[in-house]
């Protein structure tokens, strides 16, 4: 069994649910495979499926287009299955050379200091995440949040945790394809529960802020 494979969760041990992570990623860097999981283009085809999404956003197309863009696509997605792993071995969750991991899922961000103090972000809502008036819609701002905030608990506790509870104020407009600053951090802990706070600014302009409460697991637990 290789070191990648015994890092991965077996029916006994799925972590609560959640991949052990920094197990795996050690693995994988011992492995000395060369290419990280995914391949080296894996991070442009990432971005060609972000640019699909920030199309389909917006698109309006006309009977012709549309037909063959389902064919193109139909096409591409019989190709790809061929290539579609399982949770416990996609890549997105070992790639943190990528914006958000490699996750189309997430809105990309780059990560810029993570500890126990806290996470410092760099996060971009695009196209695709439009709610309206050039405006980021507010449930995918709490996406970002969720996300970062749980990487926060994480760092805090050494320990995997779950949202129990996310309460996001939205202060101004979150613009769209402007990079923003988003900060994490737990402020104490009682327990199995870890109470986080997180804000979201566009230079000096507060967009939004979070407040948080999340579980650690104990194990096996979902």
């Amino acid at each position: 069994m290789s070191e990648l494979s015994a890092a991965l969760p077996s029916e006994e041990h799925h972590e609560g649910g959640f991949r052990p992570m920094v197990e795996a990623i050690d693995a994988e860097l011992a492995s000395g495979h060369g290419a990280p999981r995914g391949g080296p283009h894996y991070g442009d085809l990432i971005e060609q499926v972000r640019t699909l999404m920030d199309r389909a956003r917006l698109l309006s197309p006309d009977d012709e287009l549309a037909l063959e863009a389902i064919g193109v696509l139909e096409k591409l997605n019989d190709k790809l299955d061929a290539a579609v792993v399982t949770e416990w071995s996609a890549p997105a969750w070992t790639r943190h050379d990528l914006p958000g991991r490699g996750n189309i899922t997430l809105p990309p961000f780059v990560i810029d200091t993570a500890d126990r103090d806290g996470v410092h972000a760099r996060i971009t809502f695009r196209t695709f995440h439009l709610g309206g008036n050039n405006a980021a819609h507010g449930g995918h701002v709490s996406l970002g949040f969720d996300d970062m905030m749980g990487m926060a608990a994480a760092m805090y506790t050494g320990s995997v945790t779950r949202t129990a509870s996310l309460t996001v104020d939205y202060r101004s407009v979150t613009p769209l394809n402007t990079e923003l600053r988003l900060h994490a951090w737990a402020e104490r802990q009682d327990g199995r529960k870890v109470y986080l706070r997180a804000t979201l600014h566009d230079g000096d302009r507060l967009c939004a802020e979070a407040h948080g409460l999340f579980i650690v697991l104990k194990p096996g637990q979902q």
